[in-house]
């Protein structure tokens, strides 16, 4: 007699049909679909031997290995395919110290060891000369961690800063970032190169098509549990002429708007998004899609106590409660009073001498870090990108995680506590 066919059940084609997603899933990264060449995983070999030569020369200053490659791509059974994965990578409070609320706010410590402090625009943007931030003592940096938190944006010029010394400045400031898919050093430490952003990953930068990647106004890390705070970047090559970064402030973009619409955003909550995307377990075929998380769309800051707009255009994806079409209103709104409010803003020139001069030979030549480190959550920022101006930047990055996002409804408004006017 021969055998009879038995159907599968429910419950085993669902098996089937989950085991067949896991393993399309380890084939390749979601996040490497718009690579132009074949992933690499691990240490990148091809690209080890193109560094900028003053990047080679931080690097063997300070015992940086590179012989297996680099940048260090994740391997891909390290990499989460699913969003609910990426989700719960940090999804549980991690203990934050607030090292600013330790600070003198005079600053006495940090500003009388410094050769000059320049304010470079009334509310964002100061730099500390004649001090290496390899050297800080730690009531210099709790002292730093609240000028960060005032001031916005703080640069340290004329840097001779390893790559751990930069990590370990960034866990004393908080749980250090670790990329899920970035390219990186190692862990905690991310990589800035447009040269192999653009090769390898198609990012597609021209004259022509310069509004995408980081020159989109942007802040990072959005959709974590608990969002950036300190941000750290270190430019080790930098071009000669070109590659600004501007930074809002959104302490002034919240000051921007009317009592009436502050009163009428105090409390509510918005939908934030991750840059990268991976698989919906529940709807695999329908393709990838974010991570995403509710937080207060006002925050206050625990280091000042001052609320700001925690609104980005890139990451920031719905208010929460609002029609479709009131919900686009706002939000645009929003994102145009702190991106076209230049008052509010800082644009920053990372070379340390005169950029573009005809005149000098002013290329880099030798090793001579600039260091910007901001406050990530408290504002957006975004490079101004040519094709020309970044070939040949690259840097080093670490962020520092932050407090739960919370709003208190008691807090003033940056010029409420400062006592300035309000119209």
């Amino acid at each position: 007699m021969s055998p009879t066919a038995v159907d599968p059940t429910p419950n085993q084609i669902e098996a089937e049909f989950q085991s067949t997603i896991e393993k399309l899933a380890k084939l390749k990264p979601i996040g490497h679909s718009r690579a132009k060449h074949e992933v690499i995983t691990g240490g990148d070999p091809d690209w080890k031997d193109k560094l900028p030569p003053t990047t080679k020369e931080r690097y063997e200053k300070y015992n940086v290995d590179i012989s297996k490659g680099y940048p260090v791509i994740p391997p891909n059974d390290k990499i989460p395919k699913f969003v609910d994965e990426a989700f719960e990578i940090r999804n549980k409070e991690y203990p934050f110290v607030n090292r600013a609320k330790n600070a003198d706010p005079e600053k006495k410590a940090l500003f009388g060891a410094a050769k000059d402090v320049i304010h470079l625009s009334p509310y964002i943007g100061t730099e500390i000369v004649g001090l290496q931030l390899s050297d800080l003592t730690d009531q210099q940096k709790d002292e730093l961690a609240l000028l960060i938190a005032e001031r916005i944006v703080v640069f340290f010029k004329d840097q001779d800063l390893s790559p751990q010394k930069q990590l370990e400045l960034g866990h004393y400031w908080g749980q250090v970032e670790v990329h899920p898919q970035a390219a990186r050093l190692q862990d905690g430490i991310s990589i800035i190169w447009q040269d192999y952003q653009s090769e390898r990953w198609g990012i597609g930068l021209s004259f022509k098509n310069s509004k995408k990647g980081n020159s989109q106004w942007h802040s990072d890390l959005v959709h974590e549990f608990q969002t950036a705070g300190i941000t750290h970047l270190h430019l080790d090559s930098i071009p000669n002429i070109g590659g600004e970064t501007t930074w809002a402030s959104t302490y002034g973009a919240y000051d921007k708007l009317s009592p009436a619409f502050q009163k009428f955003l105090d409390g509510k909550t918005a939908i934030y998004k991750s840059a990268h995307q991976y698989l919906d377990r529940a709807n695999p075929l329908k393709g990838p899609k974010h991570v995403e998380r509710e937080h207060p769309l006002v925050r206050t800051n625990p280091a000042t106590g001052w609320k700001y707009l925690f609104v980005n255009r890139s990451m920031t994806v719905r208010i929460v409660g609002l029609e479709p079409a009131e919900n686009d209103l706002i939000l645009n709104y929003l994102f145009n009073i702190i991106e076209t409010n230049r008052d509010i803003q800082y644009t920053f020139q990372w070379q340390s001498k005169e950029a573009g001069s005809i005149k000098n030979d002013n290329k880099q030549k030798h090793y001579s870090g600039v260091s910007a480190i901001w406050y990530n959550s408290v504002s957006n920022h975004s490079v101004i990108h040519t094709n020309e101006s970044l070939s040949n930047r690259h840097g080093t990055r670490v962020t520092s995680l932050a407090e739960v996002p919370f709003f208190d409804p008691n807090s003033k408004s940056q010029r409420e506590a400062l006592g300035l006017p309000l119209n």
